[in-house]
């Protein structure tokens, strides 16, 4: 796998209550989608997933079906070392070209060789060439 592709996220909305982030999930494992990547913000009432899975197309369909509200944009998803200083070497080859963070969700075990960041960024295009160099060593 390239380590900077553009992938589709979805932006579920969904109750805040116990059960429906449960609910989203077995739908998609029943029907073969992995999840990649995922954030919760809450509300009071609701609150919002962000998701970057292995079948958007599938996803969107099944979770439209059963009548979630399902919003689809482009983020960037970037495979770096995990080790000190990695996020902040991808901020600030963004900064020099001028391409802001609007947010960004990562994870990896400490054990593992490599982490897995998922940021929307306000030039997509443009983060993806200027993560791409490679000088900047991802």
């Amino acid at each position: 796998m390239k380590s900077v592709l553009i992938v589709e996220q979805l932006a579920i909305f969904i109750a805040n209550k116990p059960g429906t982030l449960s609910e989203v999930c077995d739908a998609l494992a029943e029907n073969k989608i992995n999840i990649y990547g995922l954030t919760v913000s809450d509300t009071v009432d609701h609150a919002v997933v962000r998701m970057v899975v292995s079948d958007t197309r599938r996803a969107i369909a099944l979770l439209e079906a059963h009548g979630t509200l399902v919003i689809e944009n482009d983020v960037v998803m970037v495979e770096n070392d995990n080790r000190p200083g990695g996020l902040s070497k991808i901020a600030s080859a963004l900064a020099a070209v001028k391409v802001n963070i609007e947010y960004a969700y990562l994870a990896s075990m400490p054990s593992a060789k490599k982490g897995l960041l998922i940021l929307r960024a306000s030039d997509t295009k443009k983060a993806v060439k200027a993560l791409s160099d490679p000088a900047l060593g991802l």
